[in-house]
């Protein structure tokens, strides 16, 4: 057989490896999606389940264990507020269901009663003078909570007041917010003396009062794990440089115990976890000169603490590694993809664009510049040269309980997947 008809093979095996990943991706995201591991987080001990099925999805593929005695993990602690009995709501005589109706603010204490509120017109937090008199009728036990309704506002206006009446007011009693702003949920590192509530406007009003039982707490040096996989250059040496894959796999996890308040987190990130492995699954079939490192970060959700702990307790020379791809939000794509760092290393972000405008693997590969929200920056800020990279399309869905596995298109997975490859063998 002549080298270009070997070539030919080739690349006739590698275009079928990667058209068949999408498949397989579905299965992975899936998994992590179900209600087993409950939004991949600090309830009924998600996060540490689905890094076990990551585990075991490493070892099929074939990568090997990165740290000593044979192990895929690398543990580490954090504090984190959880939700994990009854989480009830009621107005008036209807009980709102939760992650639809109203969310519990994440750093949010226990509670359990009613509540009659006062309400306060948010042009007072603009005023000068103080609201001291309002805020003393709760401090009496005249009323119970605060009410404040910011419907129409803009999200930045609204963030505003949410934040400044917290500041003021958070210690001192509950405070429930009416809003029409698109319900987004986080992770909480610290457990507050009282609630927040955000409810839908339509919900509530000022007049009506509340029935509420939050079960929280505060759990003290949570353990998760980063999940680690190596595979090695296909000649090894003490010289081969290092390309790194890297997304996180942790989530939300759940609000209170009903089966629908959980975050199932499809697109953020199980969808860029199943892309790890697609490209775990690409390299070990067609080996690299370089050296790779595969990782599923937890804690990312927190504030990127599990890619932190790794770059500042690792035994690798960060000043090896030639490239680092983090892969968040993988599941749609129809208008193309995000590059973070692009508008850095521009000559690494003008051959991903070459490679895409001359196959036309996607509609647009955009640039943008330094960011601080995914699992790229602590390699960043450490010199690693690295692109953060995240599908755009009309799939909005985000920190709430509608980023569902049935909602992901994987419209462009398998071009995706192609391009990055691409990429990395010429970069």
């Amino acid at each position: 057989m002549s080298s270009k008809s070997i070539l030919a093979f080739s690349l006739l095996i590698s275009s079928f490896l990667i058209y068949g990943q999408e498949e397989k991706a579905r299965r992975i995201t899936e998994v992590l999606c179900s209600d087993s591991l409950y939004g991949r987080g600090y309830v009924k001990n998600g996060v540490n389940k689905a890094a076990h099925f990551l585990k075991d999805e490493f070892q099929k593929a074939g990568l090997q264990p990165y740290f000593k005695n044979n192990s895929y993990f690398q543990t580490f602690s954090m504090d984190v507020n959880t939700f994990p009995g009854t989480v009830k709501v009621k107005v008036g005589k209807e009980m709102l269901q939760p992650g639809v109706d109203y969310l519990v603010d994440a750093t949010s204490g226990a509670f359990e009663g009613k509540l009659d509120l006062i309400a306060i017109d948010t042009s007072v937090l603009t005023k000068k003078y103080p609201i001291d008199s309002i805020i003393a009728q709760v401090i009496d036990g005249e009323k119970s909570g605060f009410f404040i309704d910011i419907t129409g506002m803009t999200p930045k206006a609204a963030y505003k007041a949410v934040y400044t009446f917290n500041t003021l007011a958070i210690n001192i009693g509950p405070v429930v917010y009416a809003t029409d702003q698109k319900f987004t949920w986080s992770v909480g590192r610290k457990q507050l003396k009282h609630p927040i509530l955000h409810i839908k406007s339509s919900k509530i009003d000022e007049n009506v009062q509340l029935e509420v039982q939050i079960e929280a707490e505060f759990v003290k040096n949570f353990e998760s794990k980063n999940v680690v996989g190596y595979l090695p250059a296909k000649k090894r040496s003490n010289k081969a440089e290092t390309i790194v894959f890297t997304a996180h796999y942790d989530h939300l996890g759940g609000m209170g115990t009903a089966p629908e308040t959980y975050f199932p987190g499809a697109n953020d990130n199980a969808s860029g976890t199943a892309m790890l492995i697609s490209m775990a699954d690409y390299f070990i079939e067609n080996p690299s000169e370089y050296n790779i490192l595969f990782i599923a970060f937890a804690g990312e959700e927190a504030g990127l603490v599990g890619s932190r702990y790794f770059v500042e307790n690792t035994h690798l020379d960060l000043s090896k590694i030639k490239f680092l791809l983090n892969l968040d939000i993988m599941g749609s794509g129809e208008d193309g993809i995000t590059a973070v760092n692009g508008r850095i290393h521009k000559k690494a972000f003008k051959l991903l664009q070459k490679i895409n405008t001359k196959k036309q693997y996607l509609s647009q590969v955009k640039p943008r510049g330094e960011t601080q929200n995914s699992d790229h920056y602590h390699f960043h800020i450490a010199d690693v040269p690295s692109f953060f990279i995240y599908t755009m399309g009309p799939n909005k869905n985000y920190h709430d309980v509608y980023d569902t596995y049935e909602e992901l298109s994987f419209d462009a997975y398998d071009n995706i997947v192609k391009l990055l490859v691409e990429f990395i063998e010429r970069i």
